[in-house]
């Protein structure tokens, strides 16, 4: 990126579908990220564990003002359900993820959302590619990756740790790449 050009925001919001709102995150939004982060169900989520009410509150003011992480909200209930999030790198990249709250999964939530942020990015930010990294043990993520029409270009073999054993040694996993370019999703 060239001196003096701001760092893309996704922040740019709020987004509409048929049943979600994606916005930022808001001072009222805790206990709605509680009730998801608490127990992670994805071991990449496991650092982002919420212990009580009060990480809940101060991590909603810290994803308010950073703007990567986006709050999708049920227009039926007004809960926040989940959240879409999206990580610049220059000149045109963007990683992106979702992570949802389990009592709304088998209900298309996840894929609503994620096909508008990915709509976004290449439309409103103009991304020339995203990716997303995918544990090989998350099923449900593989599936919306391939959903969205992005396409699986690798497999990283015991790439990452997020948890250690009872021994207190790293538990590697292997995590599997996926992307996806502006021209393939325009077609």
């Amino acid at each position: 990126m060239a001196p003096g050009m701001e760092t893309p925001k996704l922040a740019l919001m709020p987004l509409e579908t048929d049943r979600l709102i994606l916005r930022r995150f808001a001072a009222g939004d805790a206990a709605d990220l509680f009730a998801y982060l608490h127990q992670p169900r994805a071991a990449c989520f496991v650092s982002m564990t919420l212990p009580d009410m009060a990480a809940a509150e101060a991590e909603v003011l810290k994803r308010a003002a950073a703007g990567e992480h986006i709050a999708v909200q049920s227009k039926a209930d007004g809960h926040v359900i989940g959240d879409v999030f999206a990580m610049f790198e220059a000149p045109d990249t963007w990683s992106i993820g979702w992570n949802f709250n389990s009592a709304y999964a088998g209900a298309g939530y996840a894929s609503e959302a994620a096909r508008a942020l990915v709509d976004h990015l290449f439309t409103e930010k103009a991304a020339r590619r995203l990716y997303a990294y995918v544990e090989d043990d998350n099923l449900a993520s593989q599936r919306l990756c391939e959903r969205l029409g992005m396409r699986r270009e690798g497999l990283f073999r015991e790439f990452i740790s997020f948890v250690n054993d009872a021994a207190g040694q790293p538990i590697y996993v292997n995590t599997c790449q996926y992307a996806l370019l502006r021209h393939e999703w325009r077609a």
